[in-house]
């Protein structure tokens, strides 16, 4: 017997540290991909990076744990994660300007 889908959720984090310009956003959207998620990334006026992510809970854990390191050239200080409800508002995954 085929297991259900997990029930979409959403997940919004805010990475702060030196997470401008070494290709987090981009890295982002790669890793978002892999696991099959949709959303969107951006860069913050504050030197932060947003990402809001939908899809199931077990994927969307494991975007947050990934956003702890980010890409090589990324220093994570802290990882604020904000759950919620799925909205279904993206089709796929993409960087805001």
């Amino acid at each position: 017997m085929a297991t259900p889908p997990a029930d979409p959720a959403r997940l919004r984090l805010i990475v702060t540290g030196r997470v401008q310009g070494v290709g987090f956003r981009y890295a982002t959207v790669d890793e978002a991909a892999r696991l099959q998620l949709v959303g969107w990334v951006r860069n913050c006026r504050d030197g932060s990076v947003e990402i809001v992510a939908e899809g199931p809970r077990q994927r969307l854990e494991r975007l947050a744990v990934w956003s702890h390191g980010g890409p090589r050239g990324a220093l994570v200080d802290n990882v604020c994660a904000h759950w919620g409800e799925a909205t279904g508002e993206c089709a796929d995954f993409s960087i805001r300007y």
